[in-house]
């Protein structure tokens, strides 16, 4: 079945990133460069920076689609009137008993504590909960990136524990809390965080 490629939340929109993204994708990243690669997985030596390869970021779209296709994963660029100002990615999608999927999100350091970061999380959940049907889904943080972990606690999602040396991250393999929310969780709250971050004002 050929999911929704975009979501719309009060301000945000959510859909796949295309090529012609790429100059607006470029300037954020490049800009935003300190702001966000030390929360990231480096870069392999023999691979293309994407900021700089307009061939490897085609690249990227296209597996992204390719995701898409086979279900496993659908990520999203964030906009706001029309602006690019980051990423939103549901991944790793696995069905069977687990019914569970994981959520990776960066934002434009001009763009955070604005409340963007938030409602693009709800406007995922509300896609993976009720349009995809999965039970759960997760966000793993770095313990001392409080920019991100504000992000779920204004949502008040469950804290789940630190799993140790989780991911690794520029180069060295970093703790990281897990927060999750589950589907009797989003039916039990989804009216109060519709209200709260979906719903016009």
């Amino acid at each position: 079945m050929e999911r929704t490629s975009t979501l719309f939340g009060r301000r945000v929109m959510l859909r796949p990133l295309v090529l012609s993204d790429f100059a607006s994708w470029r300037e954020v990243r490049v800009r935003c460069a300190d702001w966000l690669l030390k929360w990231e997985p480096q870069r392999l030596p023999h691979q293309p920076d994407t900021t700089q390869d307009r061939d490897a970021f085609a690249v990227r779209c296209s597996a992204r689609q390719r995701e898409r296709q086979l279900g496993s994963g659908y990520g999203f660029g964030i906009f706001v009137d029309g602006a690019f100002c980051g990423e939103i990615n549901l991944s790793s999608i696995q069905r069977g008993p687990f019914q569970n999927a994981y959520v990776g999100y960066w934002i434009d350091e001009k763009w955070a504590g604005q409340g963007i970061m938030p409602e693009a999380v709800m406007v995922l959940a509300r896609f993976a909960f009720e349009e995809l049907h999965l039970h759960r889904i997760q966000v793993s943080i770095i313990p001392r990136n409080a920019a991100s972990r504000r992000v779920v606690e204004k949502l008040d999602l469950r804290n789940e524990g630190t799993a140790v040396r989780y991911l690794e991250i520029n180069g060295v393999w970093e703790d990281h809390v897990r927060y999750a929310i589950t589907s009797e969780e989003w039916e039990a709250r989804r009216d109060e965080l519709a209200a709260q971050w979906l719903s016009p004002t």
